[in-house]
């Protein structure tokens, strides 16, 4: 077997049992959950023969390990179970499959982070190398100031200060991003221009650094003197020779911040309102609703874990020296 694919399997293999790690911390944090659904739905005035025969109605009274097995086993064949929020009191059932409530939601945070991706992505590769070619100059103090201050504020503030700005005292943008299946695409693009704008600005900072350091880290290497004594420009010592072999971190980089585009999009969601899979993450914890929960925390994980298998990898491919670790 060559090398390079032996190692790409043990990364799988890893990344799996990673999941597998990750599905029992999900559903024990889950169960630590302060609170009962069925306490919740019927009220404190119910005794507890009703709560006890409405808990057993929803599977609630089985032993945990039996649930766990139950909900991994319905995860690995695409059932994620039934959310709890149609049930009431009266015993009417009108709860939707937790997959069909995702889909939609996911749908609209995976455009969120395209569009913040498409934005982003060429931004901070374009400062990160100039930066990098203009070192210690003017430029670049001004470029590191200005993304280290970004990065010292959290998502929350950043949204509230474009708010202010582009929304409130400049209504140019609207403050609340609510789009459903029927917004057109120039409409959906116009209400997401806040949230997008949020996360690009968190995100242009960590990848612009990161470019400009990988950058800046093989600058001092042997090839690249050798390079500029046989006469290369700055410019062509940057692009031809320092970074094709920076792509390895910078992908890394990239996949790390395009996994936080669609985990870490929770706080951003909220502030906008914006119907994604965190903002029905949080009404769901809210609400107890057990299945809605667990399937958006897996949907997270999985998605974390997979964009991090695929820097691994593209990093054992840019990089071959990853294959023999010393």
């Amino acid at each position: 077997m060559h090398p390079v694919l032996k190692t790409v399997l043990g990364r799988l293999g890893l990344g799996l049992a990673t999941l597998f790690i990750v599905s029992i911390i999900i559903f024990s944090a889950i169960e630590m959950l302060p609170g009962d659904f069925g306490q919740a739905i019927l009220g404190q005035a119910a005794t507890e023969e009703t709560v006890a025969a409405f808990r057993r109605e929803l599977g609630l009274d089985e032993p945990p390990y039996i649930r766990y097995l139950q909900w991994v086993g319905g995860a690995i064949q695409g059932d994620l179970g039934t959310s709890f929020s149609g049930r009431n009191a009266s015993g009417t059932d009108r709860s939707r499959e937790v997959i069909d409530l995702i889909a939609p939601r996911l749908w609209n945070t995976l455009f969120l982070a395209s569009v913040t991706a498409i934005i982003a992505v060429p931004v901070s590769l374009f400062l990160g190398i100039t930066s990098a070619l203009y070192r210690n100059s003017v430029y670049d103090r001004t470029i590191n100031t200005t993304t280290l201050t970004t990065i010292s504020f959290p998502e929350f503030f950043v949204a509230y200060i474009l708010i202010l700005l582009l929304a409130s005292l400049y209504p140019i943008f609207p403050s609340l991003a609510n789009v459903d299946a029927s917004t057109p695409l120039n409409e959906r693009l116009y209400r997401s221009a806040l949230p997008a704008f949020t996360l690009t600005l968190v995100i242009v900072a960590h990848m612009m650094r990161m470019t400009r350091a990988a950058i800046i880290n093989l600058l001092a290497s042997p090839y690249i003197q050798m390079a500029r004594l046989s006469g290369a420009s700055q410019t062509e010592v940057i692009l031809k020779h320092a970074l094709p072999n920076a792509w390895a971190p910078i992908a890394t980089v990239i996949a790390f911040n395009l996994a936080y585009l669609v985990v870490g999009v929770v706080v951003v969601e909220v502030v906008f309102v914006y119907p994604g899979v965190g903002q029905l993450m949080v009404d769901a914890v809210t609400s107890r609703d057990i299945p809605v929960v667990q399937g958006c925390a897996l949907i997270f994980a999985v998605t974390y874990i997979l964009l991090n298998l695929i820097a691994d990898i593209i990093g054992i491919i840019t990089n071959p020296r990853l294959l023999h670790p010393k």
